[in-house]
């Protein structure tokens, strides 16, 4: 049933209406004051509302409904909230005959409503003697456009009592329905007959898909019923299709996006920019086990912009380059695209194009970012932000801190996003000192800030002072706040504490445990050799363990040598991602640990069968301003011959001083001096070589040198580095995929826990 008419009106500071008749001689124009009224509409529409407030004050014959009504209207379309409550309150003081004309009352109410003062607005409503359908559909569309679905619904079920609504009213009650009361207002639409209006069932279709992605895209009878209403209608516009493009789009529908606009291409139906973004936008979130069928149907949408003219539409060229960039494309193909807008490229298609790079090749976005100051753009608050996303990819953090510079001479010093950004720049690039000081020098921080440095101090093995932290915490801690808190406890061993805060996040913060909290607790009670009480929580999960939690058991397995328990996490880890190559390593390593080479070769046979390749070591070190790559068992590099010598020699020297190679990893089918070999050509040896050679002009005069490995360091670099610490008395700094190992001395900071 629909609501009934409330019978409450709202407080406010507005005189009662009365209905006191309008003198005859006050309500129609004369000669002089029609001429007034063209003059005084004609600045309105020339949006000269100062002028026209001015002209009405100075002319007495001008205080007339009419002219009221006129700049109500004209202060709504500016959103002039204080000139339009000084002209009512002039009204209601010295033309109260004015306030009870229903014309001029509806545009009252309009004024109040576009302004964003529904307040008002209903107060006026409320004290209407009498009211027409543009009342109500007033203060139905005000409702409706401030997102107040219940009040918008409730005047709008009053309204059905009252009067005819209008297809106006209808589509706007719609946009503020969830399924229930859509099918309500569906219901009268067909009583009524207004369900054969476009812009009714317009409505009904974004209505039903919008309700539909509330539930994940999973309820089947909302998009029945879209369908249904889309079948039914017997006229429809571009917006009709667009809509239901845009309903595929948003609940994850990727294929039907594309068929549905492949059935209006062929039934010669136009299309337009919104057309192309719904169906460009809907390859974003694609759910497909082949991603180079989705970039082709991406290639062909892009060839069908070119073909149209679309692709100069610098909306169109930022959502191709999105998808591009999501899908894996070619980066290149997603700075052709970038290019092809020139003319039309603003701060924002700038900032796109720096996104894409920043994700995967963060040097050619800082040197986009400097080709769009150059251009004279400049930078706000989020292009800043992605730059330093950027910079938090990058070996070290001399480029964070040029970028902090401009933030600060752009006047954003205080912007608590910004420095939250900065935090983690600093934190990612190894200056832990920096993040701690710009989180300090904060007048607000946010949880966002309050996490990112619990992030920063897990990273570097610094778990008590993450604690430390979260007790001076003066915000509410989310969920995320406590994923950083488990991560810091689990790199540092603190089972303990760790088990603490996982078992009182609950019942302290309210915080209810999720997949990465139990993924967390997995890694600290198996890092700590603690495997059946890491099973026990897996077991006991409310949910379906994902690949992270499989890998973090198995992770645990290889380390304290639980063979038939890794099998079973490697199955599992198998079946979620079968083209992942974690798996599969992880088992031959932990068989080569244990002396069981034939199954370790099984398990690299299998691996080939199914076409999975080994992720290849890769390190990255700076030497002055230019970053210096380096992969395993490869000296590609220039100076590679040099490099080789210069291991050789910094081999031995180790050796003497007690370094001894881990081989058990190594094949175990060829010679010990062979095995040695393989374990020098580990990326991150050669990249500290390199460093050495060039330790004049290379990194920073700081005496560190630092080198980013792309997956985790292993046993024998680590000990490599350990050595090489002390024989050459400098710092050296790797950050691998997990962490941060700080080398001193002959010492880690990570204890020999990783």
């Amino acid at each position: 049933m629909f609501l009934q008419r409330p019978t409450t009106r709202a407080a406010g500071h507005f005189r009662t209406l009365t209905t006191t008749s309008i003198p005859i001689s006050s309500a129609y124009p004369t000669s002089e004051s029609t001429h007034l009224l063209h003059k005084l509409r004609d600045l309105c529409t020339r949006h000269h509302l100062q002028e026209a407030i001015t002209l009405f004050h100075d002319f007495k014959t001008l205080h007339l409904p009419q002219a009221y009504a006129t700049l109500f209207h004209a202060c709504a379309n500016s959103k002039s909230l204080q000139r339009g409550d000084a002209l009512y309150h002039h009204m209601l003081t010295h033309n109260p005959f004015c306030a009870n004309d229903m014309y001029t009352a509806n545009h009252v109410i309009n004024m109040y409503a576009k302004c964003g003062r529904l307040e008002c607005a209903r107060k006026v409503f409320d004290e209407m003697s009498d009211r027409n359908v543009v009342s109500w559909t007033a203060m139905v569309s005000g409702y409706a456009q401030q997102g107040r679905g219940d009040d918008c619904f409730g005047v709008f079920s009053s309204m059905v009592s009252d009067c005819r609504p209008t297809d106006f009213a209808y589509a706007s009650v719609l946009t503020v329905c969830d399924g229930d009361r859509g099918r309500q207002v569906h219901v009268h639409a067909l009583k009524t007959s207004y369900d054969n209006y476009v812009y009714v069932a317009n409505a009904l279709i974004t209505m039903y898909w919008k309700n539909c992605c509330n539930t994940g895209g999973g309820d089947d009878d909302e998009k029945v019923e879209a369908w249904i209403v889309f079948d039914g209608m017997q006229y429809k516009n571009l917006i009709t299709w667009n809509s239901m493009i845009a309903g595929f789009q948003q609940s994850g529908h990727w294929v039907e996006a594309l068929n549905f606009f492949s059935w209006m291409r062929h039934d010669g139906v136009g299309f337009d920019r919104a057309t192309l973004l719904g169906v460009i936008s809907s390859l974003w979130g694609k759910n497909c086990d082949d991603a180079s069928l989705v970039l082709q149907c991406c290639l062909q949408v892009h060839c069908l912009t070119i073909k149209t003219g679309f692709v100069s539409e610098i909306g169109v060229t930022t959502a191709l380059t999105k998808a591009y960039s999501n899908l894996g494309g070619d980066v290149a193909e997603c700075y052709n695209l970038f290019l092809d807008s020139s003319g039309n490229r603003d701060v924002v298609s700038w900032t796109g194009i720096i996104t894409t790079f920043s994700e995967r090749n963060p040097e050619e976005a800082l040197f986009l970012f400097q080709q769009f100051c150059r251009e004279g753009f400049s930078p706000d608050r989020y292009t800043y932000s992605i730059v330093l996303k950027a910079c938090a990819g990058l070996v070290t953090d001399r480029h964070a801190s040029a970028i902090h510079s401009k933030v600060i001479k752009a006047g954003f010093e205080d912007d608590t996003v910004l420095a939250n950004s900065l935090i983690h720049a600093y934190a990612r690039t190894g200056s832990i000192v920096r993040s701690k000081r710009v989180f300090d020098e904060m007048d607000y921080r946010d949880t966002v800030s309050w996490n990112s440095m619990l992030k920063a101090y897990g990273l570097h093995g610094q778990a008590k002072q993450a604690l430390s932290t979260f007790d001076q915490m003066n915000v509410q801690p989310d969920a995320t706040t406590f994923v950083a808190l488990l991560s810091a406890c689990s790199h540092a061993g603190l089972v303990d504490e760790g088990s603490k805060i996982f078992n009182t996040m609950g019942s302290n913060y309210g915080i209810v445990p999720k997949l990465d909290h139990f993924a967390c607790m997995v890694d600290i009670l198996g890092r700590a050799g603690r495997i059946p009480e890491a099973e026990k929580v897996i077991k006991e999960m409310p949910m379906e363990a994902d690949s992270v939690v499989w890998s973090t058991l198995l992770a645990a397995c290889r380390k304290h040598g639980k063979t038939e328990l890794a099998n079973m996490a490697a199955s599992k880890l198998m079946e979620l991602d079968p083209k992942r190559s974690l798996g599969y390593v992880m088992m031959s390593n932990l068989y080569c640990l244990t002396g069981s080479f034939g199954e370790a070769g099984l398990v690299r046979k299998e691996m080939k069968g199914q076409g999975v390749k080994k992720e290849p070591g890769l390190s990255w070190t700076e030497c002055g301003s230019r970053v210096h790559e380096f992969a395993s068992g490869g000296l590609r590099h220039p100076q590679g011959d040099a490099i080789r010598k210069n291991l050789e020699e910094l081999v031995k020297q180790l050796k003497g001083v007690g370094y001894v190679p881990e081989t058990v990893l190594a094949l175990h089918d060829v010679e010990e001096e062979h095995k040695e070999e393989q374990l020098y050509h580990h990326s991150e040896k050669l990249a500290l070589v390199f460093a050495l050679m060039n330790s004049g002009h290379s990194q920073r005069n700081d005496g560190i040198i630092r080198i980013i490995k792309n997956i985790r360091i292993c046993v024998d670099c680590h000990n490599f580095m350990k050595f090489a610490s002390g024989l050459i008395q400098m710092e050296i700094v790797v950050r691998d995929s997990n962490r941060f190992h700080h080398f001193r001395e002959r010492a880690c900071s990570c204890n020999d826990y990783w």
